[in-house]
């Protein structure tokens, strides 16, 4: 007859599985913006079903990522160095300062290829309801950077929601009160769209905004 394994040994056996890590997962990934319950169900399923090395690759990316990523010194984009490629870029044109709101926007704005300037990227924008106000967002650091002697106007794009209205508003009213040229991205109707399918309030824009 069989022994029964001694205590120690059972303490030292692995823990049934009980779906704990798998729940983790699909807790980490519904993180992401836009990803709710069921996509991320679906994401965890892949990895570990059909990717488990794509998995470890993520995992690996997070993680180097989470060590290495700093915010730039001069424009609080993303980057591992003390200053990014932008702002170590000689050949830009360093009297344009554009403001944004996140370094995705500034990457959108960096894909069209139509600015050579400098940027300065705000730690998102205001928001009286949730508690953030003009120190949330580096109000200070952006007039600092914008009085430093060589910009000659501030761009400020930040997006065409309220909480974006209203933080282009204060922005432009804190730079102009410093003598400095602050000016604001138009809004018009997207190339390529029907003007019968357009919004009526970026229709108005467009005509007042009109050259």
């Amino acid at each position: 007859m069989t022994k029964p394994a001694p205590a120690t040994d059972r303490a030292a056996a692995p823990l049934r599985d009980d779906g704990g890590a798998v729940d983790a997962l699909i807790d980490a990934l519904r993180r992401l913006p836009g990803v709710g319950q069921k996509s991320a169900q679906r994401m965890a399923f892949h990895l570990l079903q059909h990717d488990r090395g794509g998995a470890e690759q993520l995992a690996l990316a997070l993680h180097q990522a989470n060590l290495r990523v700093r915010h730039c010194e001069r424009c609080h984009t993303f980057t591992e160095a003390p200053l990014c490629a932008i702002c170590s870029d000689a050949t830009r044109d360093a009297k344009l300062l554009c403001v944004v709101e996140t370094p995705a926007d500034q990457a959108a704005l960096e894909r069209t290829g139509s600015y050579r300037g400098c940027y300065f990227v705000l730690q998102g924008r205001l928001s009286p309801l949730d508690g953030i106000g003009t120190r949330d967002i580096g109000a200070a650091e952006l007039l600092a950077r914008a009085t430093d002697g060589t910009t000659e106007e501030v761009i400020i794009a930040t997006s065409f929601t309220a909480e974006g209205e209203a933080t282009a508003h204060v922005l432009g009213e804190a730079l102009r009160a410093r003598g400095l040229r602050a000016t604001r991205i138009a809004r018009g109707v997207p190339i390529g769209s029907e003007l019968e399918y357009v919004d009526l309030g970026t229709i108005a824009h467009a005509l007042s905004d009109r050259r």
